[in-house]
């Protein structure tokens, strides 16, 4: 009996020594998982080149080059009779912007329409509502306005179309969304791509948008031309803004804006990067970096004593913006726009797109 009970107590040691030998492992396995932090998937970037820009923005692009999937070559206008209308300058860089992104290996140059009235004595109607209203409100307009869109993208060789039609009457939507569906259609018969800018005021959870364009929501000017001195954008905008894109269908991105605002007075004037940075250095002032947004910011008082408040972002920005967006399931990034911004900017847009870590 003795041995029999030895055996046993020999036995109940063994199993509590593997027991706590098993469970010793166990309790370790998440602190080693812990240790290795999680890959981040790269970012797909794409970015706009504007016409009264381009010299700077084409630079800028050429040094991103494979880092984006698309540039938007913006934008084309409309004349008085609602006709797609191309400034001289853009008519006149479009070859070399074609040849910069052909040689720096982006893999494709798209077209951005908008919805701005550029009239022949130099007036304008940026934005205009009854524009989009003429243009998609009956099924005879879409028609004709698909054509136009059809002939310029087949004129100018571009692989692709973005519509940027802001401040969308409520009463038009419904037109809209036919416009996009009817619009996709026809362009991807032909095997060209379709992306449909959105502002954030847009109604998303309540519109019946198509399957099969790409959508791109903005995602700046928290603060701007319409407010006080801030960041064009927050960490919590972000947020909110890629929570309200799963509403969407198919392929999504959010836009963000490099450059920023300087306040003076009664005015507000944008500025890029690079003006930010010169701006400061000629005035010696103190910069700050906003924790909410990850921007920079500084005041300084000019040579007519007018005190300016100036807000920008820098590459350290931006890059906190596509984390943000990126941990909210968001990997397709815009960014408004290239032109003159700083070299380190460039480089972590590069590592962005192209690593993960």
């Amino acid at each position: 009996m003795r041995q029999v009970a030895q055996s046993g107590w020999m036995t109940l040691v063994l199993v509590i020594v593997a027991v706590g030998v098993g469970f010793s492992i166990w309790m370790r396995q998440p602190a080693m998982q812990a240790a290795a932090p999680p890959a981040r998937t790269p970012v797909n970037l794409t970015a706009w080149v504007v016409d009264w820009q381009w010299e700077s923005g084409l630079a800028d692009a050429g040094e991103l080059g494979k880092a984006l999937s698309r540039v938007q070559a913006f934008a084309a206008y409309f004349d008085e009779s609602d006709q797609p209308y191309f400034t001289k300058a853009f008519k006149e860089a479009l070859p070399q912007i074609r040849e910069t992104a052909e040689a720096a290996g982006i893999g494709e140059l798209n077209l951005t329409l908008v919805n701005d009235i550029v009239r022949q004595d130099g007036s304008e109607s940026p934005k205009d509502s009854e524009l989009v209203s003429r243009l998609v409100s009956t099924k005879v307009a879409r028609e004709k306005h698909i054509a136009e869109i059809e002939a310029l993208l087949d004129q100018y060789l571009f692989q692709g179309v973005e519509i940027d039609y802001e401040r969308i009457p409520d009463k038009d939507w419904g037109h809209m969304t036919a416009f996009y569906r009817e619009l996709y259609e026809r362009l991807h018969a032909k095997g060209k791509s379709l992306r449909i800018v959105l502002e954030s005021r847009a109604p998303v959870e309540t519109l019946k948008l198509p399957e099969g364009p790409e959508y791109v929501m903005m995602a700046y000017n928290l603060y701007g031309t319409h407010s006080g001195p801030g960041p064009k954008a927050d960490k919590a905008f972000l947020k909110k803004l890629a929570k309200r894109m799963t509403a969407v269908p198919g392929d999504k991105a959010i836009a963000i804006a490099a450059g920023g605002f300087d306040w003076h007075g009664d005015q507000v004037t944008a500025i890029t990067e690079q003006q930010a940075v010169k701006i400061r250095y000629t005035n010696g002032s103190e910069l700050k970096r906003d924790a909410a947004s990850g921007s920079l910011h500084y005041q300084y008082t000019d040579d007519k004593n007018v005190k300016h408040t100036v807000w920008y972002a820098d590459g350290s920005t931006l890059t906190s913006w596509i984390d943000t967006l990126r941990q909210a399931g968001i990997t397709h990034v815009a960014v408004w726009r290239l032109g003159e911004l700083g070299s380190g900017t460039l480089d972590k847009l590069v590592q962005a797109a192209t690593t993960a870590k």
